[in-house]
Protein backbone atom coordinates (compact mmCIF):
# COMPACT_ATOMS: atom_id res chain seq x y z
CA UNK A 1 0.00 0.00 0.00
CA UNK A 2 1.00 3.55 -0.39
CA UNK A 3 1.77 6.22 2.15
CA UNK A 4 -0.60 8.32 0.08
CA UNK A 5 -3.44 6.16 0.96
CA UNK A 6 -3.35 7.54 4.38
CA UNK A 7 -3.67 11.22 3.88
CA UNK A 8 -6.22 13.68 4.52
CA UNK A 9 -6.53 17.10 4.97
CA UNK A 10 -6.47 18.47 8.50
CA UNK A 11 -6.72 22.28 9.30
CA UNK A 12 -4.33 23.40 11.46
CA UNK A 13 -6.64 25.20 13.81
CA UNK A 14 -8.04 21.77 14.82
CA UNK A 15 -4.52 20.56 16.26
CA UNK A 16 -5.53 21.05 20.11
CA UNK A 17 -2.87 23.05 21.74
CA UNK A 18 -4.26 22.91 25.58
CA UNK A 19 -5.53 19.98 27.35
CA UNK A 20 -9.34 20.15 28.31
CA UNK A 21 -10.63 20.39 32.04
CA UNK A 22 -11.50 18.24 33.14
CA UNK A 23 -9.67 15.19 31.40
CA UNK A 24 -13.05 13.56 31.03
CA UNK A 25 -14.71 16.52 29.26
CA UNK A 26 -13.27 15.72 25.92
CA UNK A 27 -15.50 14.30 22.65
CA UNK A 28 -15.81 10.39 22.00
CA UNK A 29 -16.32 9.45 18.55
CA UNK A 30 -17.67 5.98 18.94
CA UNK A 31 -16.94 3.62 15.57
CA UNK A 32 -18.47 0.49 15.29
CA UNK A 33 -16.95 -1.79 13.00
CA UNK A 34 -19.66 -3.88 12.04
CA UNK A 35 -22.23 -1.30 11.28
CA UNK A 36 -20.09 0.90 10.15
CA UNK A 37 -21.45 3.42 12.20
CA UNK A 38 -20.22 6.74 13.78
CA UNK A 39 -21.32 8.49 17.17
CA UNK A 40 -20.71 11.26 19.44
CA UNK A 41 -20.42 11.17 23.08
CA UNK A 42 -18.26 12.76 25.54
CA UNK A 43 -15.36 10.56 27.34
CA UNK A 44 -17.21 10.77 30.64
CA UNK A 45 -19.88 8.47 29.25
CA UNK A 46 -17.00 5.91 28.81
CA UNK A 47 -18.74 3.58 31.66
CA UNK A 48 -21.67 3.28 29.62
CA UNK A 49 -20.98 1.96 26.94
CA UNK A 50 -18.57 -0.57 28.42
CA UNK A 51 -19.62 -3.65 29.34
CA UNK A 52 -19.67 -5.68 32.46
CA UNK A 53 -16.43 -8.08 31.98
CA UNK A 54 -14.82 -6.05 29.77
CA UNK A 55 -11.09 -5.82 30.18
CA UNK A 56 -9.20 -2.16 29.79
CA UNK A 57 -5.11 -2.30 29.55
CA UNK A 58 -3.37 0.72 30.50
CA UNK A 59 -0.25 1.44 29.80
CA UNK A 60 1.15 3.12 33.01
CA UNK A 61 4.76 4.03 31.59
CA UNK A 62 5.83 8.38 32.79
CA UNK A 63 6.83 10.69 31.24
CA UNK A 64 10.85 12.07 31.60
CA UNK A 65 11.00 15.92 31.97
CA UNK A 66 13.38 15.06 29.41
CA UNK A 67 14.03 18.34 28.03
CA UNK A 68 17.62 19.86 29.39
CA UNK A 69 19.01 23.28 28.66
CA UNK A 70 22.30 24.26 28.83
CA UNK A 71 25.35 25.82 27.10
CA UNK A 72 28.73 24.61 25.69
CA UNK A 73 31.31 24.05 27.81
CA UNK A 74 33.73 25.73 25.19
CA UNK A 75 31.33 28.75 24.20
CA UNK A 76 28.30 29.22 26.16
CA UNK A 77 26.65 28.75 22.76
CA UNK A 78 22.49 27.34 24.04
CA UNK A 79 22.30 23.76 23.43
CA UNK A 80 19.23 21.79 24.07
CA UNK A 81 19.47 18.03 24.98
CA UNK A 82 16.12 15.71 24.82
CA UNK A 83 17.03 12.29 26.66
CA UNK A 84 15.75 9.54 24.06
CA UNK A 85 17.08 6.19 25.61
CA UNK A 86 18.76 5.21 28.70
CA UNK A 87 22.13 2.76 27.63
CA UNK A 88 23.57 2.14 31.13
CA UNK A 89 23.09 4.13 34.58
CA UNK A 90 24.47 7.84 33.51
CA UNK A 91 24.79 6.60 29.68
CA UNK A 92 22.01 7.93 27.26
CA UNK A 93 21.20 8.69 23.86
CA UNK A 94 20.53 11.90 23.27
CA UNK A 95 18.92 14.23 20.60
CA UNK A 96 20.87 17.17 20.85
CA UNK A 97 19.92 21.26 18.75
CA UNK A 98 21.96 22.38 17.27
CA UNK A 99 23.42 18.85 16.55
CA UNK A 100 26.77 20.37 14.69
CA UNK A 101 28.43 22.24 17.49
CA UNK A 102 28.57 18.98 19.65
CA UNK A 103 31.54 16.78 18.52
CA UNK A 104 32.88 13.91 20.87
CA UNK A 105 34.64 15.07 24.54
CA UNK A 106 32.63 18.33 24.32
CA UNK A 107 30.34 19.15 27.18
CA UNK A 108 27.47 20.69 28.08
CA UNK A 109 26.74 22.27 31.28
CA UNK A 110 23.20 22.00 32.31
CA UNK A 111 21.66 23.95 35.34
CA UNK A 112 25.26 25.77 35.95
CA UNK A 113 26.87 22.77 36.18
CA UNK A 114 24.82 20.76 38.01
CA UNK A 115 24.54 18.45 35.50
CA UNK A 116 27.44 17.98 32.70
CA UNK A 117 26.68 15.98 29.75
CA UNK A 118 29.67 14.53 27.70
CA UNK A 119 29.15 13.32 24.10
CA UNK A 120 30.99 10.42 24.23
CA UNK A 121 29.89 9.11 20.53
CA UNK A 122 28.37 10.77 17.46
CA UNK A 123 25.85 7.84 16.17
CA UNK A 124 25.09 7.46 12.79
CA UNK A 125 21.58 8.87 12.64
CA UNK A 126 22.74 12.18 14.28
CA UNK A 127 22.22 11.81 17.79
CA UNK A 128 24.45 11.31 20.36
CA UNK A 129 25.26 8.99 23.34
CA UNK A 130 26.42 11.04 26.12
CA UNK A 131 27.57 10.21 30.16
CA UNK A 132 26.26 12.19 32.96
CA UNK A 133 28.04 13.35 35.91
CA UNK A 134 26.27 15.27 38.58
CA UNK A 135 26.56 14.97 42.45
CA UNK A 136 23.34 13.86 44.15
CA UNK A 137 20.76 12.12 42.73
CA UNK A 138 19.95 11.46 38.72
CA UNK A 139 16.26 11.69 38.98
CA UNK A 140 15.89 14.47 41.64
CA UNK A 141 17.87 16.59 39.29
CA UNK A 142 16.30 15.49 36.28
CA UNK A 143 12.59 16.52 38.19
CA UNK A 144 14.17 19.89 39.06
CA UNK A 145 15.89 21.23 35.80
CA UNK A 146 14.01 18.99 33.07
CA UNK A 147 11.03 20.48 30.86
CA UNK A 148 8.57 18.37 29.52
CA UNK A 149 8.98 17.19 25.84
CA UNK A 150 5.38 18.47 24.49
CA UNK A 151 4.85 17.40 20.36
CA UNK A 152 6.58 20.28 18.11
CA UNK A 153 3.23 20.93 17.30
CA UNK A 154 1.89 22.13 20.78
CA UNK A 155 3.23 25.82 21.20
CA UNK A 156 2.35 26.36 24.69
CA UNK A 157 4.04 25.63 27.40
CA UNK A 158 1.94 23.79 30.17
CA UNK A 159 1.11 25.62 33.44
CA UNK A 160 0.60 21.70 35.21
CA UNK A 161 3.31 19.47 33.69
CA UNK A 162 0.97 16.69 35.15
CA UNK A 163 -1.32 17.39 32.53
CA UNK A 164 1.04 15.37 29.65
CA UNK A 165 0.81 12.21 32.49
CA UNK A 166 -1.54 10.12 32.59
CA UNK A 167 -3.39 10.25 36.53
CA UNK A 168 -2.33 6.36 36.49
CA UNK A 169 1.52 6.75 35.67
CA UNK A 170 3.86 4.99 37.70
CA UNK A 171 7.59 4.17 36.02
CA UNK A 172 9.32 6.88 34.09
CA UNK A 173 10.49 6.37 30.73
CA UNK A 174 8.87 8.00 28.13
CA UNK A 175 9.75 10.80 25.82
CA UNK A 176 6.26 11.18 25.29
CA UNK A 177 2.74 10.49 26.80
CA UNK A 178 0.53 7.73 25.63
CA UNK A 179 -2.34 10.16 25.17
CA UNK A 180 -5.24 7.89 24.83
CA UNK A 181 -4.62 7.66 28.52
CA UNK A 182 -5.27 11.50 28.89
CA UNK A 183 -8.24 11.51 28.85
CA UNK A 184 -8.91 9.17 32.42
CA UNK A 185 -9.58 11.06 35.59
CA UNK A 186 -9.32 8.86 39.46
CA UNK A 187 -13.11 9.06 39.31
CA UNK A 188 -14.03 7.79 35.85
CA UNK A 189 -11.87 4.44 37.07
CA UNK A 190 -14.01 4.45 40.24
CA UNK A 191 -16.77 4.01 38.11
CA UNK A 192 -15.59 1.60 36.02
CA UNK A 193 -14.52 -0.78 38.33
CA UNK A 194 -18.11 -0.27 39.69
CA UNK A 195 -19.67 -1.39 36.63
CA UNK A 196 -17.80 -4.69 36.73
CA UNK A 197 -15.63 -3.13 33.69
CA UNK A 198 -11.71 -4.12 34.95
CA UNK A 199 -8.30 -2.66 34.29
CA UNK A 200 -5.09 -4.52 33.61
CA UNK A 201 -1.64 -2.31 33.40
CA UNK A 202 1.61 -2.76 31.30
CA UNK A 203 4.13 -0.90 30.27
CA UNK A 204 5.16 0.57 27.18
CA UNK A 205 8.02 3.39 27.17
CA UNK A 206 6.84 5.57 24.08
CA UNK A 207 9.78 6.93 21.90
CA UNK A 208 10.09 10.11 19.51
CA UNK A 209 9.93 6.98 16.80
CA UNK A 210 6.39 7.80 16.88
CA UNK A 211 6.53 11.29 15.74
CA UNK A 212 8.95 10.21 12.63
CA UNK A 213 6.94 10.77 9.27
CA UNK A 214 6.67 7.81 6.83
CA UNK A 215 8.91 8.28 3.88
CA UNK A 216 9.09 5.65 1.85
CA UNK A 217 6.44 5.78 -0.80
CA UNK A 218 5.19 2.33 -0.23
CA UNK A 219 4.55 1.33 3.90
CA UNK A 220 5.85 -1.94 3.69
CA UNK A 221 9.68 -0.39 3.45
CA UNK A 222 9.03 1.71 6.33
CA UNK A 223 11.55 0.75 9.00
CA UNK A 224 10.25 0.95 12.07
CA UNK A 225 11.36 2.32 15.18
CA UNK A 226 11.46 -0.25 18.36
CA UNK A 227 10.49 0.87 22.29
CA UNK A 228 10.83 -1.37 25.38
CA UNK A 229 7.47 -2.75 26.87
CA UNK A 230 6.77 -5.61 30.05
CA UNK A 231 4.25 -7.08 30.92
CA UNK A 232 3.99 -8.80 34.09
CA UNK A 233 3.07 -12.57 34.90
CA UNK A 234 0.00 -11.55 36.46
CA UNK A 235 -1.44 -9.01 33.95
CA UNK A 236 -0.34 -12.34 31.30
CA UNK A 237 -2.85 -13.94 33.28
CA UNK A 238 -5.72 -11.92 33.30
CA UNK A 239 -5.50 -10.95 29.63
CA UNK A 240 -5.29 -14.48 29.05
CA UNK A 241 -8.50 -15.46 31.15
CA UNK A 242 -10.32 -12.84 29.77
CA UNK A 243 -9.92 -14.53 26.07
CA UNK A 244 -10.79 -17.41 27.25
CA UNK A 245 -14.18 -16.66 28.75
CA UNK A 246 -15.10 -14.58 25.86
CA UNK A 247 -14.63 -11.14 27.45
CA UNK A 248 -13.20 -8.10 25.12
CA UNK A 249 -9.78 -7.08 25.75
CA UNK A 250 -9.91 -3.35 25.00
CA UNK A 251 -6.13 -1.53 24.55
CA UNK A 252 -5.83 2.08 26.05
CA UNK A 253 -4.06 3.28 22.97
CA UNK A 254 -1.18 2.47 19.93
CA UNK A 255 1.23 1.29 22.41
CA UNK A 256 -0.64 -1.40 24.13
CA UNK A 257 -1.69 -2.16 21.56
CA UNK A 258 1.69 -2.98 19.82
CA UNK A 259 2.55 -4.14 23.17
CA UNK A 260 -0.11 -6.97 23.07
CA UNK A 261 0.21 -8.27 19.88
CA UNK A 262 3.40 -8.49 19.82
CA UNK A 263 3.54 -10.98 22.49
CA UNK A 264 -0.08 -12.58 21.29
CA UNK A 265 0.26 -15.71 19.75
CA UNK A 266 -2.33 -17.61 16.82
CA UNK A 267 -4.18 -18.75 19.71
CA UNK A 268 -4.87 -15.87 21.35
CA UNK A 269 -2.61 -16.26 24.10
CA UNK A 270 0.04 -13.51 25.30
CA UNK A 271 3.30 -14.41 27.39
CA UNK A 272 4.84 -12.23 29.96
CA UNK A 273 8.12 -10.75 29.21
CA UNK A 274 9.96 -7.87 28.70
CA UNK A 275 12.13 -6.64 25.65
CA UNK A 276 11.84 -4.45 22.65
CA UNK A 277 9.17 -4.26 19.80
CA UNK A 278 9.27 -2.57 16.51
CA UNK A 279 6.29 -4.21 15.33
CA UNK A 280 4.23 -2.54 12.03
CA UNK A 281 0.46 -2.86 12.01
CA UNK A 282 -1.22 -2.17 8.86
CA UNK A 283 -3.95 -3.10 6.67
CA UNK A 284 -4.22 -6.89 6.08
CA UNK A 285 -2.68 -7.31 9.76
CA UNK A 286 -4.84 -10.01 11.89
CA UNK A 287 -5.46 -8.63 15.54
CA UNK A 288 -5.24 -12.11 18.03
CA UNK A 289 -5.58 -10.01 21.08
CA UNK A 290 -7.56 -6.22 20.56
CA UNK A 291 -10.85 -6.56 20.56
CA UNK A 292 -11.84 -2.95 20.63
CA UNK A 293 -9.86 -0.09 20.93
CA UNK A 294 -9.33 3.42 22.55
CA UNK A 295 -7.24 6.14 20.61
CA UNK A 296 -6.91 9.69 19.81
CA UNK A 297 -6.68 11.46 16.51
CA UNK A 298 -3.54 11.30 14.32
CA UNK A 299 -1.13 12.64 11.71
CA UNK A 300 -1.99 12.23 7.98
CA UNK A 301 0.73 9.57 6.73
CA UNK A 302 1.65 8.04 10.04
CA UNK A 303 2.05 4.96 11.39
CA UNK A 304 -0.76 5.54 13.80
CA UNK A 305 -3.18 6.22 11.45
CA UNK A 306 -2.13 2.99 9.52
CA UNK A 307 -2.66 1.07 12.51
CA UNK A 308 -5.96 2.04 13.60
CA UNK A 309 -6.64 1.52 9.95
CA UNK A 310 -5.93 -2.04 10.38
CA UNK A 311 -7.96 -1.81 13.39
CA UNK A 312 -11.02 -0.07 11.74
CA UNK A 313 -10.98 -0.88 8.32
CA UNK A 314 -9.22 2.43 6.25
CA UNK A 315 -11.69 3.67 4.12
CA UNK A 316 -14.15 3.89 7.42
CA UNK A 317 -11.32 5.18 9.71
CA UNK A 318 -11.01 7.94 6.64
CA UNK A 319 -14.53 8.69 6.50
CA UNK A 320 -14.65 8.92 10.09
CA UNK A 321 -11.90 11.76 10.07
CA UNK A 322 -13.33 13.32 7.64
CA UNK A 323 -16.80 13.29 10.25
CA UNK A 324 -13.95 14.65 12.45
CA UNK A 325 -12.85 17.36 10.59
CA UNK A 326 -16.35 18.42 9.82
CA UNK A 327 -17.46 18.67 13.42
CA UNK A 328 -14.49 20.32 14.77
CA UNK A 329 -13.27 17.85 16.62
CA UNK A 330 -9.55 18.51 18.19
CA UNK A 331 -6.68 16.30 17.12
CA UNK A 332 -3.31 15.00 18.59
CA UNK A 333 -2.12 14.72 22.10
CA UNK A 334 -4.54 16.95 23.84
CA UNK A 335 -7.31 16.51 21.18
CA UNK A 336 -9.99 13.94 21.86
CA UNK A 337 -10.41 10.59 21.31
CA UNK A 338 -12.28 7.91 19.31
CA UNK A 339 -14.09 3.82 20.93
CA UNK A 340 -13.75 1.53 18.06
CA UNK A 341 -15.86 -1.52 19.26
Amino acid sequence: MRTSDFDFHLPEELIAQKPVEPRDSSRLMVLNREQKRVAHRVFHDLPGLLKAGDLLVLNNTRVLPARLIGVKQETDAKIEVLLLRREERDIWEVLIKPAKRLKTGHKVLIGEGLLTAEVIEVLPDGNRKVRFSYDGVFEELLDRLGRMPLPPYIREQLEDQERYQTVYAKESGSAAAPTAGLHFTPQLLAQLKERGIETAEILLHVGLGTFRPVKAEEIEEHVMHSEYFRVLPEVAEQINRAKAEGRRVIAVGTTVTRTLESIGDSESRVKPGEGWTDIFIYPSYQFKIVDALITNFHFPKSTLVMLVSAFAGRDFLLHAYETAVREHYRFYSFGDSMLIV
